[in-house]
């Protein structure tokens, strides 16, 4: 199980779909702990009764079907689904609505869905936010300027029971990027990676439990921007620098030149 975990770590996330199918053949003893444990690029269905679209994951799925945000019914119908309770109920449409615009504001369109659930043991509960935004040129954005491009965003936050007031939230997020260019000048370049990170907070809750998510998602998310940003967009960037110098710094060298000619 380690070693399939460790091979699925080093995946890309256009790849990781065939590798966990795969993975799954090889291993159907472990189909159930894998399938909890690996994160999958995001897939979108549509609630008919609503008309609204909603994400697939693990954590909205009971079987075969899965349950929508919007309707609070699976697709494809189960009748004996797991369903939160009502008071749990409310604070999800709450957070569906709340994260839809936080969704519109930072990522200029795509998708989003939030879900939540009791745990088997303990008190509290858990939820899971989850953003899809395909930038490419038929995306849902507004501005498709690639050749393909998807960013999933998936937050998972454990809410622990409320102690004089305060209460625990341990935040695991995972960023999955793939993106595609296609130029006549540069030609065809592909990226894509993943990058997990973790936090944990004591925070009060007199301001409410989605006010205090909302604050640790938008903070992971700008951490994880720079990240991704750093990690592979500069190293990226210093790659092809090495072995391709960029137009600024041969002009540079040729004014250079032509200055030291002239002298």
């Amino acid at each position: 199980m380690e070693a399939a975990m460790d091979l699925m770590r080093r995946m890309p996330p256009k790849q990781s779909q065939t590798a966990l199918s795969s993975l799954l053949a090889l291993l159907p003893e472990h189909s159930q702990e894998l399938l909890s444990r690996v994160d999958q690029p995001l897939e979108v269905l549509c609630d008919v009764e609503s008309g609204k679209e909603f994400l697939l994951c693990d954590y909205n799925r009971d079987g075969d079907s899965h349950r929508s945000p919007w309707s609070n019914k699976y697709h494809p119908p189960l009748d004996d689904g797991c369903q939160p309770s009502a008071d749990l109920r409310k604070l999800e449409v709450e957070a569906n609505d709340v994260f839809a615009v936080y969704r519109d504001q930072y990522y200029e369109g795509g998708i989003s869905s939030v879900y939540m659930w009791e745990p088997d043991e303990g008190e509290g509960f858990a939820s899971c936010f989850l953003i899809k935004k395909d930038g490419s040129k038929s995306g849902q954005g507004r501005r498709g300027y690639l050749q393909e491009g998807l960013w999933d965003a998936i937050h998972v936050i454990e809410v622990g029971a409320e102690d004089e007031g305060t209460a625990r939230y341990r935040l695991t997020s995972t960023v999955m990027l793939s993106l595609t260019t296609s130029d006549t000048d540069a030609g065809t370049f592909n990226l894509s990676g993943s990058i997990t990170r973790q936090m944990i907070l004591d925070l009060a809750v007199s301001e409410g439990h989605l006010c205090n998510m909302g604050r640790m998602i938008e903070e992971m998310e700008g951490k994880l921007r720079n990240s991704l940003d750093q990690v592979y967009f500069g190293k990226t960037k210093e790659m092809v620098f090495s072995l391709r110098r960029p137009p600024d710094m041969m002009q540079q060298q040729q004014d250079n030149l032509l200055v030291n000619y002239s002298h």
